[in-house]
């Protein structure tokens, strides 16, 4: 007995040192968390407070018009209308969400990155060239994609889409995640908030400052609906 009281002295300190600490079951622990901007519910899961089981309705799982095409009425040529924990609540803990993409001819949606998720593309109309780029050492993998085709775009990787057709493109995306986020790179790099030092960028890719300033006076059009 008295030998283990150093080590119950240890355990004392540490769980004094982390009072914060935590424990997760990676099942679920409850049918759904429909989420809800009231904290008077009083539980908050996952970014979200949970609304009152009993006050949940079919509508909360329930989001209508993804049939309706989406203007493609600007510089991009594309948009994107993502289905996220924010606009269908029923999808609150989750772990997935949804995206509809239009693209007009020669449509892009620009390199990006969804830094919380991993992403499946499936093509529903159209032809689109689609690809990704590895992490270091920078490896592109691309594919043309017809009607019915998917591609699978890994967890958080630089990944973008065209369309090479002469009609219309539409597809669908899935995400692993309820809130994948999105990072489109020109946004980020040369129209972030406030600006990146133009000496930065300016050395980073290797060019004259004059034209990462003139980079940098452009509007970064955000496709992302």
């Amino acid at each position: 007995m008295i030998r283990s009281v150093p080590y119950l002295v240890t355990f004392a300190l540490l769980a004094l040192a982390f009072p914060l600490a935590s424990a997760f079951d990676p099942s679920a622990l409850q049918d759904f968390c429909v989420a809800v901007n009231d904290s008077s519910s009083g539980v908050f899961v996952n970014g979200k407070f949970c609304k009152d089981p009993n006050l949940v309705r079919v509508d909360d799982f329930f989001l209508p018009g993804l049939d309706i095409p989406r203007s493609t009425s600007n510089p991009l040529g594309s948009t994107v209308t993502r289905i996220t924990v924010d606009n269908l609540p029923g999808l609150n803990t989750l772990d997935i969400s949804l995206a509809r993409l239009d693209f007009a001819p020669n449509g892009v949606n620009p390199p990006h990155t969804h830094p919380r998720a991993t992403e499946v593309l499936q093509v529903l109309e159209g032809t689109l060239y689609a690809g990704f780029v590895t992490s270091n050492p920078n490896r592109l993998f691309t594919k043309i994609l017809h009607k019915g085709d998917a591609i699978v775009f890994p967890f958080s990787l630089i990944h973008f889409e065209i369309n090479i057709g002469e009609t219309n493109a539409v597809a669908l995306s899935r995400f692993n995640s309820q809130n994948p986020g999105v990072i489109t790179i020109a946004n980020a790099v040369f129209g972030s908030n406030p600006l990146i030092n133009a000496d930065v960028l300016t050395k980073a890719f290797q060019l004259d400052k004059n034209v990462i300033e003139y980079l940098e006076k452009q509007t970064w059009w955000n496709n992302n609906n």
